[in-house]
């Protein structure tokens, strides 16, 4: 892959005014107070922000197929046939969403697409714009559902009999909001897959970077444990006679926690779902379920994590006479991008007169299974405060035309 620009592009720009007007429009749909969005996957208000995106995809000129699993790919042809390059992201959100995660990448790459149409330039090889399916996870495991399925990762018919947190499965829901489409599953043909995000962490914030060129994702384990206890009277059963799921879950939350201080680094741990039965003040819990995640970007450190984790769960549940049982909901390996896409970015944020960071992905994208298949990489901008997942989620105008402008000139180095 070359950094060879056509000359008559090398001052081409985004329109960050039309950028911001979409993601305005996009986050109106399933906004809730504080300025957020809940777009859970594959429900109504999912529908209503797929119809609008796909909208603005044929308004630009763009084919659109949307596949198996519901993933949708808009693609403007270029002066040759072939695999094109590919800018993506999602558009669905967790229920307290901020409205830059995903929806961002997706929309900058309808203005890349624009923006090109407005100056009448043609790329030699076709460009496409994808939204991926159940991205975030937080109604179906896993996460990244769609690009796993769409780059044969995960069969689809395991993906469509998957159920979800409110018990409907995910082909039900695909043909409920009508996004069951014909497009073939498992075996894209892609040049290179670029996805432009906000970092959701605080690292280039706090330390003045405007661009991040983003080396690779961590590692991620989800596991979900179950405790059985015994529910017994909270006032007349001794201490030493107890059997208490929640104090076995508690044990462990806090003993993961105590793992990821000890090894510092890279590894985190966080306990974010967790439900004690009958979840009465006065009952101890006979009854625990509740999920740890850990992520490092070393394989072999992950793995060890891992197994601490599981052997402490297991000495304290036998401890205290409990059963313990455990499921895994997502596993995925680090992932490093290919060395000359991040190359590329940040050569082209430096020629553009930006300051650039290397940093790995605390968070999981769409980009990490895409780069089983093809280059990938990813361009960070600054998250404010470091905040993500949350209604507070923001990421300055001026930094969002940053990341777009280094998109659209990545973009057409690579299709060039």
């Amino acid at each position: 892959m070359g950094d060879n620009v056509d000359a008559g592009a090398q001052d081409l720009r985004i329109n960050a005014d039309r950028l911001a007007a979409r993601l305005d429009a996009l986050g109106a749909v399933g906004a809730i107070p504080g300025g957020g969005v809940c777009r859970l996957a594959l429900t109504a208000e999912d529908r209503a922000g797929r119809d609008r995106v796909i909208g603005w995809m044929r308004e630009l000129g763009l084919a659109v197929t949307i596949d198996a699993i519901g993933n949708v790919v808009g693609v403007r042809r270029g002066l040759e046939s072939g695999p094109p390059v590919m800018a993506g992201s999602h558009i669905d959100t967790v229920r307290t969403g901020g409205r830059y995660d995903g929806n961002f990448g997706v929309l900058a790459g309808l203005e890349v697409i624009q923006t090109l149409n407005d100056a009448n330039i043609t790329t030699r090889r076709p460009l496409a714009v994808a939204f991926f399916t159940n991205e975030e996870g937080a109604r179906f495991n896993p996460d990244m559902m769609g690009s796993l399925v769409y780059v044969g990762g995960l069969p689809l018919e395991e993906a469509l009999a998957t159920v979800g947190i409110d018990g409907e499965s995910v082909g039900d829901c695909l043909k409920k909001i009508g996004y069951n489409g014909a497009a073939p599953c498992g075996n894209p043909q892609v040049h290179a897959y670029v996805e432009l995000h906000i970092e959701q962490g605080p690292v280039l914030d706090l330390e003045g970077f405007t661009i991040g060129a983003v080396e690779g994702v961590q590692g991620i384990s989800w596991t979900e444990f179950t405790v059985l206890g015994v529910s017994n009277h909270a006032g007349t059963t001794p201490m030493r006679l107890r059997h208490d799921a929640g104090y076995v879950a508690c044990a462990i939350a806090h003993h993961a926690r105590e793992i990821a201080r000890s090894l510092g680094g890279d590894q985190v741990a966080t306990v974010g779902a967790i439900t004690l039965s009958p979840n009465l003040v006065n009952v101890i819990a006979n009854r625990a379920v509740f999920t740890v995640d850990l992520r490092n970007t070393d394989e072999a450190v992950l793995q060890d994590v891992e197994r601490r984790m599981h052997a402490f769960a297991g000495e304290i549940a036998a401890a205290e006479g409990v059963t313990l049982s455990h499921r895994t909901l997502a596993r995925f390996e680090p992932v490093a991008f290919d060395p000359h896409v991040v190359n590329l970015v940040e050569a082209t944020a430096r020629r553009l007169g930006h300051s650039v960071r290397r940093l790995p992905s605390g968070a999981g994208h769409d980009a990490q299974m895409l780069a089983r298949v093809c280059p990938a990489g990813m361009i960070f901008v600054p998250s404010v405060g470091g905040i993500s997942h949350n209604v507070k989620e923001f990421t300055a105008l001026p930094d969002l035309e940053d990341g777009a402008n280094v998109l659209l000139h990545t973009l057409l180095t690579l299709a060039n």
